[in-house]
């Protein structure tokens, strides 16, 4: 297993940006998920990772090795990687062990090992019993499996995972991602994966990293990147979220104190006195006849014992449809009053000075699965929101 290090690594293509700036570090033995909209970068990303591109900037650390940097660009297949594609990419006339094998093969290992460690691969992913069968033999959750059992088998410090639930259908991405789950568990592996789905990328974890026009917008845990987005970008994007610009009367000690119409309230969150942003999902709101803030109902569809609704937030930025759950059938065009039970409070505009702990002490100079990264003035900072 290794670290991930990466700063200031840049790569454009015919002048526009695809990768920009971006640094992070994740531990060795994380699973790092990287999300976002169509475009985003991510992909290009894992290819400069892979060494599949040159960056035109910034240095790549594996392991602490440096793999690109000024004057530095180790090969792909010298940078002790494993890597998963969407097409599984295997040969179709050899067998699930000639496949797994394929790789050692070609480092010339010794027959006896090349069998155990295709052995011990297949047994990891749940196939040791068809090490005789040929792909196309195989279902498509049973393909994926091979692909990374492949990978498993070179021992890598680092797998990279190129949208591989991608051709499976629904209730094989589940089982596939409870898969991955273990392997990764059972392997001591870092994984990296690429991915357009929030759920995927949520339930598998420890890290995600969320990318938007080729700059990272923040790098934390599952559950921090949900509770406590670092942008609007992020509160937007995951989970359905939507933001309320409001005004902020003051901070203290990780709640400020804002305003919404003619109501004053207390709301978790970090920024200063000013115009700011109340980042809202679905669970942060309930009916409440006294609520201050309300949304037209538009739909209602009635799924799992309740009814679903889809409403038109008041003042919402980006469109402000967001997803109820009510225990009665609105009419479409009745104006729900809608009370907080949660939300996160972000400054409407970038900083030009980084924003404190909430707990007062220093600001991180490391990453790590309870501290979060966001783009303030010019540059990046990370922040711990745990204690």
């Amino acid at each position: 297993m290794a670290s991930l290090d990466l700063s200031q690594l840049s790569r454009s293509f015919g002048g526009t940006p695809a990768v920009d700036r971006v640094s992070f570090s994740v531990p060795s033995g994380a699973f790092l998920a990287l999300l976002g909209p169509s475009g985003c970068g991510k992909t290009t990303l894992l290819r400069l990772v892979a060494g599949l591109e040159r960056p035109d900037g910034g240095t790549i650390r594996i392991g602490g090795r440096m793999m690109a940097g000024p004057g530095v660009f180790v090969p792909p297949e010298a940078r002790g990687l494993g890597m998963v594609f969407q097409s599984y990419a295997l040969w179709p006339h050899m067998t699930v062990a000639g496949n797994v094998r394929f790789g050692l093969r070609v480092q010339r290992l010794p027959r006896a090992e090349q069998e155990a460690r295709a052995a011990e691969a297949l047994r990891m992913v749940g196939l040791e019993r068809m090490g005789a069968r040929l792909p196309h033999q195989l279902s498509g959750g049973q393909r994926q499996r091979v692909a990374l059992a492949r990978s498993l088998a070179l021992r890598p410090s680092l797998i990279l995972l190129d949208e591989p639930l991608a051709n499976l259908d629904a209730h094989l991405r589940e089982q596939m991602l409870a898969e991955f789950r273990r392997i990764h568990a059972a392997s001591g592996t870092s994984f990296v994966l690429v991915t357009h789905d929030q759920d995927e990328a949520l339930a598998v974890a420890s890290h995600v990293g969320v990318m938007n026009a080729g700059r990272l917008e923040q790098l934390a845990a599952p559950q921090v990147l949900w509770q406590r987005p670092a942008t609007p970008m992020v509160a937007r994007f995951v989970g359905g979220g939507r933001t309320v610009p409001v005004k902020v009367l003051g901070a203290k000690d990780g709640a400020c104190a804002i305003r919404i119409r003619d109501r004053v309230l207390t709301v978790p969150g970090l920024a200063p006195a000013g115009a700011g942003w109340l980042c809202l999902r679905p669970h942060d709101l309930l009916p409440d006849p006294a609520g201050a803030l309300g949304a037209h109902v538009l739909d209602s569809r009635f799924r799992g014992g309740a009814h679903v609704v889809t409403g038109l937030l008041d003042g919402a930025e980006d469109g402000g449809e967001i997803e109820l759950v009510l225990h009665r059938a609105p009419r479409r065009g009745e104006f729900l009053r809608l009370g907080l039970r949660g939300g996160w409070v972000l400054p409407r505009e970038a900083l030009a000075t980084p924003l404190p702990r909430p707990d007062g002490h220093a600001i991180c100079t490391k990453p790590s699965p309870d501290c979060q990264r966001t783009a303030l003035g010019s540059g990046c900072i990370d922040f711990c929101c745990a204690a």
